[in-house]
C-alpha cells in the first residue's frame, strides 16, 4: 500500500514538473508578430465592358490571345453566374449599381433618363445645369456631375478611408460611364465630346484640365484611326461565329470594310461605333496612370474605366454580327496591351483588376425570326398613344398618360387626382388594356406589386428598380426577346438573362485563380472590394462580399 502511495506521489511530482516546464517554455516563446500595416493593392482598376453578355467570355475564347480575356479567365477568378438584380437593365443603372453595391430603389438612378413627377421635366442621369464644360468649347455635353446619384460609391469610400489621399479617376466615352463609377468625391472624371473629339470634364471637378489631357486632345487621334478604315482583324471568311456580313436587320453601312476616312476632321463622334473607340479609351487610361502617378505609393488609387464602343456596335449591328465579333477580338488585343502596361508601370501583383458589364443585350428580332425564334418590338410612342385613346374613350379625359418609358407608364397626376375618376380605377383599366397588346406578357400596379402573381424573380427585380420619387405608376413586362425599338439593330433593358447575366472576373493582388457557379449579383461587387481593401461599404450597399475570390 505504501508503495502504491509513493508511486502516485512520484507521478504527481513528475506531472507538476512537466507542467511547470511547459508553462515556463510557453512564457518564453516569442510573441507572434503582427503586420505593421494592413496590406492593400497599390491600384484597383475597374473595367466595365458596356453591353458585354456573359457568354462573350467563351463565344470567342478560341480566338482570343493569351494575354487578354484568356489571361483574366485563367489567372483570375470568374464568378460565372452573376446577375443584375433589378430592372430596367440600362447603362446608367448598371454603372451605378456596380460601384454603389445598391439598386435604383436606393441610389436613385432608375434609367439613363426618366420623367421627374416633381419638376414635371425629363431628367438625364448625370445632367447638372450648375456646372459648365471644362476642356473644350462650352456645350451641354459638359454640363454633367454625379449629383443625381443619391448614395455614394466604393470609390467615394476609398477617398474617405485614405483621408482623400488615394486618387480616383473615371474614364469613358460616355459621361455616365465615367461620372457615376468615379463617385461624388473623385479627383476627376473624363468623357468624350463627339462634337470636337476632345476628352472633357466639368467644373464640378476642376477649373481646367491638366496639361496631359490638353496635349492629348491636340492630337485628334480619331483621325488616325479613321485613316485606317475598319477592316476585319482576320480574314472575313474565318468569322464563323457570326452571320453573313450584310443583313437587312443590321444598322446602315454594315458591309466590310467600313469606310471611316470620310469622317476625318468632320465627324469625331463616329469613332464611338467602331472598335477604335475602346482603343482610345484604354490609351487615355494608360496616360492617366502615367501622368497622375497612379499606383506609385502605398496609398491605394482607383481607376474606373468603361469601354463603351461595344455598346454602340452592339446596338447597331447586334450580337451575332461580324462587327460585334471583330470588336471583341480587337478589344482582347487592347486588353493585352493594357494589362502588360499595368505589369510594367504598377508592377504585376501590385494591382487588383475586375472586369464586368453594365448589362447584356437581346438578339436582333430580325435575326431571331430568320431562325424561327420568337421576338418582336414595341414602340413607347405607340403604347402611350393607344392607351391614351382607350382611356379618353372610357373616362372622357384627354392625355392621362404622360409617358411610356423604361417599361413604365407615367400618368399626369394633375388629371388623375382631380376627383373625376378614381386613380385606382384608371390604373386597373390601363393594366387590362396593356395585357391585351401584342408582345405584352403582363402589367402591374407598381405600388401593389406584392399582390401580383408575377414570378418572384420578376417581382424582386421590379421592386429593386422602383424608386418612389422617380419611377412611374405601372410596370409592364414584355414577352422574351421583345423590346422597345425599331426594325434594325437591338437593345436591352429587360429582366431576361440575355440582358441580366453579366461577366465578373477578378485578377491580381489578393485574388486566387478559379471560378464559382454559385449565384451572385452585381450588387456584390462593391462590398467584395470593400472587404478586399478593408474599408467601409458604400452607404446604400445591399450586396454581400464574394468570399470565394480571396487568396486568404
Amino acid at each position: 500500500m505504501k508503495k502504491i502511495s509513493y508511486l502516485l506521489f512520484s507521478l504527481s511530482l513528475i506531472s507538476i514538473s512537466v507542467t511547470s516546464a511547459q508553462t515556463k517554455k510557453n512564457t518564453t516563446a516569442p510573441v507572434k508578430a503582427f503586420p505593421a500595416e494592413i496590406a492593400r493593392p497599390k491600384l484597383v482598376v475597374g473595367l466595365v465592358v458596356d453591353q458585354m453578355r456573359w457568354d462573350y467570355l467563351y463565344r470567342y475564347y478560341n480566338r482570343y490571345t493569351n494575354g487578354g480575356f484568356k489571361r483574366l479567365i485563367n489567372e483570375g477568378f470568374s464568378v460565372e453566374n452573376t446577375y443584375i438584380p433589378y430592372t430596367p437593365t440600362y447603362t446608367a443603372c448598371g454603372h451605378t449599381c456596380i460601384y454603389t453595391g445598391s439598386v435604383p430603389a436606393v441610389h436613385g438612378i432608375i434609367g439613363n433618363d426618366w420623367y421627374d413627377p416633381e419638376t414635371k421635366k425629363n431628367v438625364y442621369c448625370t445632367e447638372d445645369s450648375s456646372v459648365v464644360t471644362v476642356g473644350s468649347t462650352p456645350s451641354s455635353e459638359g454640363n454633367m456631375s454625379p449629383k443625381n446619384m443619391l448614395s455614394n460609391t466604393i470609390t467615394d469610400e476609398l477617398r474617405l478611408a485614405t483621408n482623400f489621399k488615394g486618387k480616383v479617376i473615371g474614364i469613358s466615352l460616355k459621361d455616365r460611364g465615367s461620372i457615376l463609377p468615379a463617385g461624388h468625391a473623385a479627383n476627376a472624371a473624363y468623357w468624350y465630346q463627339g462634337s470636337t473629339g476632345n476628352w472633357i470634364t466639368s467644373s464640378y471637378y476642376m477649373k481646367e484640365v491638366p496639361t496631359w489631357i490638353a496635349d492629348y486632345n491636340k492630337l485628334k487621334l480619331a483621325n488616325k484611326f479613321y485613316a485606317k478604315n475598319w477592316e476585319t482583324l482576320y480574314p472575313i471568311n474565318t468569322y464563323v461565329n457570326s452571320t453573313a456580313d450584310e443583313k437587312a436587320y443590321e444598322g446602315k453601312s454594315s458591309t466590310f470594310p467600313h469606310q471611316l476616312n470620310q469622317f476625318i476632321d468632320k465627324n469625331f463622334d463616329a469613332i464611338r461605333s467602331t472598335p477604335y473607340g475602346n482603343t482610345i479609351t484604354l490609351d487615355l487610361a494608360k496616360l492617366a496612370i502615367l501622368s497622375e502617378d497612379l499606383g506609385k505609393d502605398n496609398i491605394t488609387d482607383f481607376l474606373a474605366v468603361s469601354c463603351s464602343a461595344t455598346d454602340y456596335v452592339g446596338h447597331g449591328y447586334g450580337p451575332n454580327s461580324i462587327e460585334a465579333e471583330d470588336t471583341y477580338l480587337r478589344l482582347d488585343k487592347d486588353f493585352e496591351e493594357f494589362f502588360n502596361y499595368l505589369d510594367k508601370q504598377v508592377g504585376k501583383g501590385n494591382y487588383t483588376i475586375f472586369l464586368t458589364a453594365d448589362h447584356g443585350v437581346a438578339h436582333v428580332p430580325g435575326f431571331m425570326k430568320e431562325n424561327k425564334l420568337p421576338a418582336g418590338v414595341v414602340s413607347d410612342r405607340e403604347i402611350a398613344s393607344k392607351l391614351n385613346a382607350f382611356l379618353n374613350d372610357k373616362f372622357k379625359v384627354n392625355d392621362l398618360v404622360l409617358k411610356s418609358m423604361n417599361n413604365q407608364i407615367i400618368f399626369d397626376h394633375d388629371k388623375t387626382d382631380n376627383g373625376t375618376v378614381s386613380f385606382d380605377v384608371i390604373k386597373s383599366a390601363s393594366i387590362e388594356f396593356l395585357k391585351r397588346l401584342e408582345g405584352f406578357q403582363n402589367a402591374v400596379d407598381i405600388s401593389k406589386i406584392s399582390q401580383t402573381t408575377l414570378q418572384e424573380i420578376q417581382k424582386k427585380m421590379i421592386t429593386n428598380g422602383y424608386n418612389a420619387r422617380r419611377s412611374g405608376d405601372i410596370y409592364y413586362v414584355l414577352e422574351p426577346n421583345w423590346f422597345n425599338g425599331g426594325s434594325t439593330g437591338t437593345t436591352h433593358g429587360n429582366w431576361n438573362p440575355y440582358d441580366s447575366h453579366i461577366p465578373l472576373v477578378f485578377m491580381g493582388w489578393g485574388i486566387k485563380p478559379g471560378a464559382t457557379n454559385k449565384t451572385h449579383y452585381m450588387t456584390d461587387i462593391a462590398p467584395t472590394l470593400a472587404a478586399l481593401l478593408h474599408i467601409q461599404m458604400p452607404n446604400g450597399n445591399v450586396g454581400e462580399p464574394i468570399t470565394e475570390i480571396t487568396s486568404k
